[in-house]
């Protein structure tokens, strides 16, 4: 039988051993306190991916990263974002494997910004950040490939029986219903009133517009809460524009003054930067706008034979020094208006970076709207489209860089 004095021995050893270890408790937790608070705190990995990724944008902002100067690499791991046979809403004009395209290299090339990275696109993530709200894409056929290309990132995260897709005229909406979010498209190739303004119906080579006009498009646009605007490839006609003074209702040939086209595009962006000012909450609205998208009409300019084109290109230009054909003129004249617009307009640069995707476009591998005469199936070279992309494509980058400026904004824009 153990004496008292032996009990008491026993619990002031075990008091001892207790205090000893809260003790040593006590002190990794002041030692270690940081890394505890870090551990208790640790997101889930994809929260941390996305922070990870924005501190990224946010370093590459301070310090002048600009996205629009880079180069592409070849990403086999990454690239393609989608299937070009599980997204239905690609147009037949824009479909290149459906119509026969042997090779895929295009769809795996990743644009990387010197000094700087873009973040990965999250789907789910941009419907959060849309829940509520109306994206719209306005413009021309380039455009529309944006509009198209973004519902192709975001449809395989949306449940099939609550998403739709819609064209009424001129408008065509895509619906994600469990986000109460539209993604639209809104045909207005020269931004303004025009003779193009049929969607259906406007391949026209005798173009007129009102430069001053904008309400037929522009009432379609009020509660639009994101906006992309484009125009840029139906001005070049290489002729002075003809501009209308009255209305299309009217008898037009005393009417029409010849503009040249700097000048007469100026006079349309001046219009749709009035209506943004007039119309827009610079607190609730964001507002884009996409540079040129070049053609490659001569692969003379690029090193290539004298009298070829984009036909069977495979590969982007190398020649970081390469502009080819679009204008610096029309490039000043969007500096120059949207310098003095009282709503903030962020500009997607997308100009140079594609002038280097020769291998892009849709070429010889889309559908054709009429008949191929015996000459030019003898000669692929002469129908080639070298104006409009491929999807998936470089206009999935497109969306990258407007992804990055929607959420991640900061960075530099024009040069």
């Amino acid at each position: 039988m153990k004496s008292p004095s032996s009990s008491i021995s026993i619990r002031k050893t075990s008091y001892s051993s207790y205090f000893l270890i809260l003790f040593f408790i006590f002190f990794l937790v002041i030692i270690y306190s940081q890394d505890f608070l870090c551990i208790l705190r640790q997101p889930p990995l994809e929260q941390e991916k996305d922070e990870f990724e924005q501190k990224v944008v946010e370093k590459a902002a301070e310090t002048g990263c600009d996205l629009f100067s880079g180069e592409w690499v070849y990403d086999e791991d990454t690239r393609p974002q989608y299937e070009e046979n599980e997204c239905p809403y690609i147009q037949p004009q824009l479909t290149c494997q459906a119509h026969g395209r042997p090779d895929k290299g295009y769809q795996h090339w990743r644009w990387q910004p010197h000094g700087c990275s873009l973040p990965s696109f999250n789907a789910t993530f941009m419907l959060e950040m849309l829940r509520g709200k109306r994206m719209m894409f306005i413009g021309d056929s380039l455009n529309r490939g944006q509009f198209v290309s973004m519902v192709c990132l975001l449809h395989r995260v949306i449940p099939e029986n609550s998403k739709s897709f819609e064209t009424i005229d001129s408008l065509t909406v895509f619906k994600a219903k469990n986000y109460n979010a539209s993604i639209e498209f809104y045909w207005a190739p020269f931004l303004v009133e025009s003779n193009s303004d049929d969607a259906v119906v406007h391949r026209i080579t005798d173009r007129i517009v009102r430069a001053g006009s904008i309400n037929k498009h522009a009432k379609h646009w009020k509660g639009v809460d994101i906006f992309v605007f484009n125009t840029y490839l139906w001005w070049m006609t290489g002729q002075k524009m003809k501009i209308l003074r009255g209305s299309f209702g009217d008898e037009m040939k005393n009417n029409i003054t010849l503009m040249e086209t700097e000048d007469a595009y100026k006079l349309a962006l001046r219009r749709v930067v009035r209506w943004l000012e007039k119309n827009l909450d610079p607190h609730q609205n964001r507002v884009f706008f996409a540079t040129m998208s070049p053609t490659h009409e001569s692969s003379e300019g690029w090193g290539g034979e004298k009298d070829g084109n984009c036909y069977k290109e495979t590969t982007p230009i190398k020649d970081v020094n390469y502009w080819g054909s679009s204008s610096k003129k029309i490039m000043e004249v969007i500096k120059q208006v949207f310098k003095k617009s009282k709503v903030g307009i962020s500009v997607l640069n997308i100009t140079q970076l594609s002038e280097y995707r020769k291998d892009a476009h849709t070429s010889i591998h889309k559908k054709q709207w009429n008949p191929l005469t015996a000459e030019q199936i003898a000669n692929p070279k002469s129908y080639a489209d070298c104006t409009h992309w491929c999807l998936p494509g470089l206009q999935d980058t497109w969306n990258e860089l407007l992804y990055t400026e929607l959420f991640f904004p900061g960075q530099k824009q024009l040069k």
